[in-house]
């Protein structure tokens, strides 16, 4: 790491993005030495275990130093920008004298594409995975950033265009990331030149007999008298692979844990007839108030355990340890499970229970988009009080959730199936999904979690009571 002592310095410490975060991975710098900057500007993009956050530099002056490359984890508090505040230019010798590692790799052979926003490469807390090359060097940093954060969300070209490099989604470029693949040697066959997933594991499959002589341990032992052949290669040229726990995957599994075993879970279900609830979906759909609005299922359950928490508030509680004491919440954040290219995440909606359906389903939407776009901020995923995780959504019937920790209960909502059911005393076909409750029986007990699952299923089976309930 580099250090600056001259007094017209400002060193820009990793700040604290997330409540009680310790250290963030640096993903892409929008600057380099030379640059000039001012107050407010967007420097890099850093990965926290909860999301990826921008951090803008709090003054004005001209980049002196990059203190970590990028793909490096840093602890919070550590200094990983050198500004001259002086309105100086940086000497050009300091360079030379005393490179930054970010400097150093820049010597590694030409050829490595710079990382893509959202994706890190760092291994440890101070090392990076082995790499084939160097990033090209960036001359133009602002329109790298608009154009990487238009890739980001979905519209504009995939990379910027003067960089030269190749077309590929966010979800390509971490594969290739992962299986060492160096997109500049891939030969696409997408539409308009873009690289493929298939395009990827082509490019793999071909470089998979340089690999082979490498032989393992067990490999160069003894062989056996009568050896099985060994079953084909997978797509990448090898049996296992190996992918780093870190970020939200590594955050989400210690809180799991944590949960599954500080919590006693208990799971309870009920099979709901949601025909008229599905009705009440396309009628709401053709109102001008919902105009613009994301209108589905998900948004009638949402309301309809918001009304469950309103009938049940015992239900909306957290345990604290610490002082043995049952923490009642007099609010609903109101969180909803996604699954993004970063991981599960959870993101709420605060104060979820004093918004009105058009209200709720605009927030719901706005959760949603954010969240697949990667920017949900550390402060959506903070505060939860309780969740839905909608595992429907992947044709799985339902499942017995976990919780997260510091609430008291998470619902599961499984796939909505045409089913022949018992209707009015004749057998119909009708539009039937499992639901299922999980909750802290240390607050809740199994009166509690009954009341409150068998109140979500009555709304949906009759939704007019989200009338006469609320």
């Amino acid at each position: 790491m580099t250090t600056m002592t001259d007094a017209s310095v400002r060193e820009f410490k990793m700040p604290d993005v997330g409540e009680g975060l310790t250290e963030a991975e640096i993903l892409k710098w929008y600057v380099q030495p030379g640059d000039t900057v001012t107050d407010g500007q967007v420097v890099c993009e850093v990965e926290t275990a909860k999301a990826a956050v921008e951090l803008p530099i709090p003054y004005d002056g001209v980049v002196r130093a990059l203190h970590f490359p990028e793909g490096t984890t840093v602890d919070v508090g550590t200094s990983i920008i050198a500004v001259d505040v002086s309105g100086g230019a940086a000497p050009a010798a300091e360079e030379p004298a005393a490179p930054a590692p970010a400097q150093e790799e820049e010597a590694e052979p030409q050829g490595r594409q710079p990382v893509l926003v959202g994706y890190g490469v760092s291994a440890s807390s101070t090392k990076r995975r082995p790499r084939k090359g160097a990033e090209a060097p960036r001359q133009e940093p602002e329109p790298v950033a608009q154009a990487l954060q238009a890739e980001l969300n979905g519209h504009g070209p995939a990379v910027a265009p003067d960089l030269g490099r190749p077309l590929a989604k966010p979800p390509v470029r971490k594969l290739a990331k992962d299986l060492g693949v160096d997109l500049a040697t891939v030969t696409p066959t997408g539409p308009d030149g873009i690289i493929t997933r298939e395009d990827v594991h082509a490019a793999v499959a071909a470089q998979a007999p340089a690999a082979e002589p490498e032989p393992t341990a067990p490999q160069a032992a003894a062989p056996a008298p009568a050896a099985v052949p060994a079953p084909a290669a997978s797509y990448d040229g090898a049996r296992e692979t190996r992918v780093p726990v870190k970020g939200v995957r590594k955050a989400t599994a210690a809180a799991m844990v944590g949960s599954a075993f500080t919590a006693p879970h208990v799971t309870e279900f009920v099979t709901v007839d949601v025909t008229r609830t599905l009705k009440l979906v396309e009628e709401l759909k053709a109102d001008k108030e919902f105009a613009g609005l994301r209108v589905n299922p998900l948004l009638l359950i949402s309301k309809a355990l918001l009304v469950a928490i309103k009938r049940n508030p015992d239900i909306n509680a957290s345990w604290d340890e610490a002082n043995q004491e049952i923490v009642r919440k007099h609010y609903v954040n109101l969180g909803i499970a996604a699954a993004t290219p970063r991981g599960l995440i959870v993101p709420n909606i605060k104060d979820a229970d004093a918004k009105t359906l058009p209200q709720l389903a605009e927030a719901l939407g706005e959760l949603v988009s954010t969240a697949r776009e990667g920017r949900t901020s550390p402060g959506a995923m903070q505060g939860g009080t309780v969740t839905i995780t909608n595992v429907g959504v992947f044709g799985v019937d339902t499942g017995t959730p976990i919780l997260n920790p510091g609430e008291s209960a998470i619902l599961a909502v499984g796939a909505i199936k045409l089913q022949p059911w018992v209707h009015k005393g004749k057998v119909k076909p009708r539009q039937v999904t499992t639901l299922a409750l999980s909750f802290d029986h240390r607050l809740v007990d199994g009166e509690l979690g009954s009341k409150v699952l068998a109140d979500v299923a009555a709304i949906l089976e009759q939704p007019k009571r989200l009338i006469t309930w609320a």
